[in-house]
């Protein structure tokens, strides 16, 4: 029960395709999966991509439109622990299906860049051990931080947008957010939306959630632009060139719900007005090194604020 009435009022869960067609995605990868559903059969999947970009949705299409049952493990939550991945992975794939007629069932690890090495080895493990049984989709933000056993027993596929399909597939998007504000009574301005969608592409799952929050009052209007916690860096850059770490802490924990990348590329755009010019050369080192470790670190805190704090002892600030 509570899982319908979650699907029922969340717009992400409500309005979430059930068939790959229905699904926001450059065609050549639509084509990919289409190709799956044509022949009724599933392989292991890895699918990468930025956060909010329909790995998620697109693999739980496969499932219903195949009529094949399926299990999520949360990668970021039950999906941490190696006993409680070994008993629910094993109890759900060693059983037959008494509801489907499909050839075989599907285990989605979602968010899985988010497991344990252990976690990785033991589902490597599984995917030999049940391959007659199930079939395993990875969801994943980085790649890189899933091991390598388990990159070649599945099939990459990649969430990737040149910047040539950005417009039609924005534009999609567009379209379906509109459809779905006009079935839910909530008046928009559409100029918003756009620019919405555009500030935060690919994201689709955060413009969606936020326009559900913020339509309370039964319209979306620029005001909502504010709720987006847009990074603000004229502060960060006065505390840095005072080297006022406490105030660097605090900036940091209040803009934690941003993409950590978002923000180090908004610090780079910021950089070249704030420091001499001499300085500029190690600043860009310095934001490339800590970027790239995003894939990488358990702490998204503490690794922005290295960079920070490294900015603030090695550039010298206007």
């Amino acid at each position: 029960m509570e899982g319908i009435l979650r699907n029922e009022f969340l717009w992400v869960e409500k309005y979430r395709p059930k068939k790959i067609e229905e699904c926001i995605l450059p065609q050549g990868i639509k084509d990919t999966f289409q190709q799956f559903v044509n022949r009724g059969e599933i392989p292991n999947l890895l699918l990468a991509g930025p956060a909010g970009c329909g790995k998620t949705t697109v693999a739980k299409a496969l499932c219903h439109e195949l009529g094949v049952d399926y299990y999520v493990i949360n990668g970021s939550d039950e999906g941490r622990f190696l006993d409680t991945v070994r008993n629910n992975a094993k109890n759900f794939a060693s059983t037959v299906s008494l509801s489907s007629e499909a050839k075989h069932k599907v285990i989605i690890i979602d968010e899985a860049d988010n497991t344990t090495s252990d976690v990785q080895l033991l589902l490597r493990a599984s995917i030999e051990e049940f391959s007659n049984n199930c079939r395993f989709i990875f969801t994943c933000n980085y790649k890189n931080k899933i091991i390598e056993p388990l990159h070649s027993r599945c099939s990459v596929i990649e969430f990737s947008i040149t910047g040539k399909q950005k417009p039609a597939i924005a534009g999609q998007f567009f379209k379906r957010l509109v459809s779905i504000l006009e079935k839910e009574r909530i008046e928009a301005d559409k100029k918003v939306l756009a620019e919405l969608i555009n500030k935060h592409f690919p994201d689709w799952r955060r413009v969606l959630n936020e326009c559900q929050r913020y339509s309370v009052g039964g319209k979306i209007d620029s005001a909502i632009l504010a709720t987006f916690g847009d990074v603000r860096t004229e502060d960060l850059v006065k505390y840095l060139k005072g080297k006022q770490f406490t105030e660097v802490r605090k900036w940091v924990v209040q803009n934690l719900d941003n993409d950590p990348a978002l923000i180090l590329r908004r610090i780079y755009d910021c950089m070249y007005d704030s420091l001499v010019p001499s300085s500029i050369p190690a600043a860009v080192l310095i934001i490339a090194k800590y970027q790239y470790q995003i894939a990488f670190v358990a702490d998204q805190e503490i690794n922005l604020l290295a960079a920070l704090t490294e900015l603030m002892c090695e550039c010298e600030f206007q």
